[in-house]
């Protein structure tokens, strides 16, 4: 996958784990509110995957 597409899908899976875990808080659903969290925070990684792709590339452009 290139930087591009890991931050793509990293904002996705940050607003959908968000929007889990509102309605998994306001129905009090722990299970679900829990999924959202971990869904938030497996989108945060593949952001920080995308950006580290990234720098990695521009590095090595610059050699």
């Amino acid at each position: 996958m290139t930087s591009t597409t890991d931050k793509i899908k990293g904002k996705y899976n940050e607003a959908a784990g968000k929007a889990k875990s509102e309605v998994g808080r306001a129905t009090d659903d722990e299970e679900l509110q829990g999924e959202g969290e971990l869904q938030n925070i497996k989108g945060k990684g593949q952001g920080l995957k995308g950006d580290v792709k990234e720098k990695l590339k521009d590095g090595i452009d610059k050699s």
